[in-house]
């Protein structure tokens, strides 16, 4: 494969990396913002569980039991279907950055293909200059003799 075809993939592999790293960051942002959502629904269900506690020290009706219980019940489901969703966070960031390290991979290869070929040419050349310089003396010997 010529150098400008390996030129021409590295560019493409490299502008496929940024691209993955922009979607893992995003995977990522979007994940911690769930994080930070569900710290907030806890502590809102703590604030409520310590209120609760202090409305039910200064005397409830059995009504306002039940709403208060009810509404307690709701949030536990709703932080229950929070922890459910934290998964699907959880397992984008995983394939974003699998992504990320394949392709990552992949231009590395290319790299080390590209350096690699460059060394092959460049011993060659200085073979080749060896090669001109021992002609070049043994020349010079053969003349002085």
């Amino acid at each position: 494969m010529s150098d400008s075809a390996l030129e021409l993939i590295l560019s493409r592999t490299k502008d496929e990396e940024h691209q993955a790293s922009l979607a893992l960051n995003q995977a990522r942002l979007e994940r911690d913002n769930y994080l930070q959502q569900l710290q907030q629904i806890e502590q809102y269900r703590l604030d409520y569980c310590k209120q609760f506690s202090v409305r039910g020290q200064q005397g409830l009706t059995a009504s306002s039991y039940s709403h208060l219980q009810k509404f307690l019940t709701q949030l536990d489901e709703t932080l229950a279907k929070q922890k459910e969703a934290g998964y699907q966070f959880d397992f984008q960031v995983e394939q974003c950055s699998e992504h990320w390290h394949e392709v990552r991979k992949k231009r590395r290869s290319i790299e080390w293909l590209l350096d690699k070929k460059q060394t092959e040419r460049q011993q060659k050349l200085d073979r080749q200059e060896q090669l001109m310089m021992d002609e070049f003396a043994t020349l010079q010997f053969s003349r002085r003799r």
